[in-house]
């Protein structure tokens, strides 16, 4: 079984780039870096692995137009080991984890409040409720319930 679960701060933005194949038909194909802090660690060493990742079509596109450096997100997908040798007949080894799913792990207003409320081109953002306003799927708690009356 191949399968790789992390959790992580984008390193940088995301690149996106297209391949072009025979038919015409283009794929994204979006590298991007994770640093994954260490459970533990020793004196001297990082405190953070930083972990290459691929992710391809639509799930590259949304990675490229949702996810910015800073972010905190969850990746699932499967680890690649690329062996090859360079022009000056070097063996080289790149790892890297080929996205299959990919999640938020931080709100929007979170990752705002720690850059500053930069987040232009993030998820959502033509979509804001009028001042005051709640949105559809909240509604008020009634303060005057006292605790001690719950069930539970």
């Amino acid at each position: 079984m191949n399968k790789v679960i992390l959790m992580g701060r984008l390193t940088r933005d995301p690149e996106v780039r297209y391949t072009q194949s025979a038919n015409g038909e283009s794929l994204a194909i979006t590298r991007f870096g994770i640093a994954v802090n260490k459970r533990f660690k020793r004196e001297g060493e990082p405190d953070a692995d930083f972990i290459n990742c691929v992710a391809f079509g639509k799930t590259g596109e949304f990675t490229g137009k949702y996810f910015k450096k800073g972010m905190m997100i969850s990746v699932v997908g499967r680890l690649s080991v690329n062996n090859w040798t360079d022009k000056e007949g070097q063996k080289r080894t790149t790892t890297e984890v080929i996205v299959e799913e990919q999640f938020f792990a931080e709100s929007k207003s979170s990752f705002e409040a720690r850059n500053g409320g930069a987040s232009s081109t993030l998820a959502n953002d033509s979509v804001k409720p009028a001042e005051g306003s709640q949105p559809d799927d909240f509604y008020n708690v009634d303060s005057s319930v006292n605790d001690d009356d719950l069930p539970f």
